[in-house]
């Protein structure tokens, strides 16, 4: 069965509105996303591509692809964050497309449109397509390789499983360039595991499934070439095969900043016990989902094949990650599609095979939005009549906060009376529309006052007219502050590493004997003291001014005094950052 043409037309349409809103409606927010975006924007103008800079210092973490075609645009159009982040639409909508194929080809045309709906608003898929990061270009790539891959497994024709496997190879190239090996992991671990399921070892000697390493092959030994040949191409390569591989599921000897497996600590059951979280709001269908898989275990191979497919896509790759040494929730991302692939497998049969549990699934997860909506109505609430006379735009803010919340409420109350009827396919097109409905109405508001905390240009800019052409010694800064003073106040600041110590402190000391007349930046915390609600509220005003603080209200550190500076001026954003501008003290003079 196939969806008609309107069902099809909304969900896409509903489906783009929501990945616009969350891509091209913001700025650069941490963490990461201010890193990314500086690397981009070097990436637009440097000489040598091949290894990524942040702040001109290079980047090894990652392959360039990513920044490449982000540079591409920012080339351009600009370093705007909707310009950076542009490439986003493409890559959520390959995802959405492989994945959609790749149901629709194991259970239906409903199943595809399903599976590519569930893949396009679940809280980690949804997150990594709208986010500026290596991650969105990864999932995209990791899609169109397990579709190639299922089309390469179950083909009747040599030709059809050449097709199939040489695509695989292709898009995991991509991914490679995107972020190293990690893209290989769900589609080995994949179709290792249907081998070993389906008793199938005479896969592994089939010539089409090898045949696709050769353009794999070229096109990432190509991109290793050039890092090679460049400026301290073997270390480069060292960090982005080694350290940033095997130093992300153990420890290994290196450099202090480059021990990854001490950053993001893994813990027993961390993946499973924030799973519910990671597919949300889709949680409760789900484990209706797999419910009836465990129920329907002994149906024919046919009907089994979808359903062996998407646990053999996320189960696997769930197990390697939970013993992993380090945890992160993009890291299960690539996982995704066989989340979305049964989700879209049960939705196909809910009508040929609807019962009691999967009503309750429906409705609960109806109730599950209209709480949401709640939530949502609340917070705008309070950012609304604190922020009442400084909103540039009143009517939009009411206009679209009011009518998404409204078309939120109407079709989640739809969901529950059609999952009461028995219509589980409508109401479950009623619940995607419902979600779509609160990300393009009032999430769209809430992520412009989010901006306020989040607008770290205008702070740069701002620091860059006070410093008015003196040199910047960025003092233990992390990545965050390199990217948006090397973007937003100057490519040339100095940067000393942390951790604050005696070492560090001397090295700042030369530097000031070198350049006396530097201004020194730094991360101070944020200022003590609890807020009630109302306060809370009023940092999130939209217009406030970023006025630089007093700079006797502030104490510099201890650190600062002994290397002879004071506090010049101190920027803050509301709700977020803060940073210190130092300078030198002025010599006494001698009494007479």
């Amino acid at each position: 069965m196939n969806p008609s043409r309107s069902a099809l037309l909304l969900t896409w349409v509903a489906l783009a509105l929501g990945l616009a809103v969350g891509i091209l409606d913001r700025g650069y927010w941490t963490p990461d996303e201010p890193r990314e975006a500086d690397i981009a924007w070097r990436m637009s103008w440097q000489h040598d591509p091949a290894v990524p800079l942040l702040a001109g210092d290079a980047f090894c973490e990652k392959p360039p692809l990513t920044y490449w075609v982000a540079g591409a645009a920012v080339r351009v159009w600009g370093a705007d964050a909707s310009v950076a982040r542009l490439p986003n639409l493409v890559y959520a909508l390959i995802t959405a497309l492989a994945v959609g194929s790749l149901a629709r080809r194991s259970a239906g045309g409903i199943a595809g449109l399903a599976a590519a709906a569930a893949i396009s608003t679940g809280l980690l898929s949804y997150q990594v397509a709208i986010w500026l990061a290596t991650d969105a270009p990864l999932l995209a790539a990791v899609a169109v390789a397990l579709l190639g891959l299922y089309v390469g497994f179950y083909a009747e024709h040599s030709g059809e499983r050449l097709r199939g496997y040489t695509g695989m190879h292709v898009a995991l190239a991509v991914g490679f360039l995107s972020k190293s090996a990690a893209a290989w992991m769900v589609p080995v671990l994949t179709l290792l595991t249907l081998i070993v399921w389906e008793r199938r070892l005479r896969e592994l000697l089939r010539w089409e499934l090898y045949l696709g390493l050769i353009p794999q092959a070229a096109i990432i030994l190509t991109w290793v070439w050039f890092v090679y040949v460049g400026p301290e191409g073997p270390a480069h390569l060292k960090v982005f095969f080694w350290n940033n591989l095997a130093g992300r599921f153990a420890q290994i000897d290196a450099p202090q900043d480059l021990q990854y497996a001490a950053a993001h600590r893994n813990s027993p059951g961390k993946y499973l016990i924030e799973l519910p979280v990671y597919l949300w709001p889709w949680t409760l269908l789900v484990i209706a989902a797999v419910r009836r898989a465990w129920r329907q275990r002994r149906g024919t191979a046919e009907e089994r094949r979808p359903v062996r497919f998407a646990f053999a896509t996320f189960v696997p790759t769930l197990g390697v990650l939970s013993i992993a040494a380090t945890a992160r929730n993009i890291y299960l991302a690539p996982a995704l599609p066989g989340v979305a692939l049964l989700l879209g497998w049960w939705v196909a049969m809910l009508d040929t095979a609807h019962d009691a549990w999967d009503s309750r699934a429906l409705r609960a997860t109806s109730v599950l939005l209209l709480l949401a909506t709640l939530v949502l109505a609340v917070s705008l609430v309070i950012v609304g009549r604190d922020a009442w006379e400084v909103l540039p735009t009143r009517a939009p803010f009411v206009g679209v906060s009011v009518l998404g919340l409204a078309a939120a409420v109407a079709l989640a109350t739809a969901a529950w009376r059609n999952a009461g009827a028995g219509r589980g396919q409508r109401a479950s097109f009623a619940l995607l529309l419902a979600y779509c409905a609160l990300l393009v109405g009032p999430a769209s508001q809430v992520y412009g006052r989010v901006d306020t905390w989040q607008d770290l240009g205008t702070m740069g800019r701002a620091i860059a007219r006070e410093a008015n052409g003196r040199p910047l010694i960025l003092f233990a800064a992390d990545e965050t502050t390199r990217a948006f003073i090397d973007m937003y106040a100057s490519t040339s600041a100095v940067f000393i590493p942390g951790p604050i110590g005696p070492l560090s402190q001397e090295r700042l000391k030369a530097r000031l004997d070198q350049a006396p007349d530097s201004l020194v930046i730094t991360q101070i915390p944020s200022q003590p003291g609890s807020r009630t609600l109302h306060e809370l509220a009023g940092a999130l005003r939209l217009a406030r001014p970023l006025a630089p603080a007093a700079a006797s209200e502030e104490r510099a550190p201890a650190w600062a005094a002994e290397a002879g500076l004071r506090i010049a001026q101190v920027f803050a954003r509301p709700n977020g950052r803060r940073y210190a501008l130092l300078e030198s003290r002025p010599e006494e003079p001698y009494p007479p």
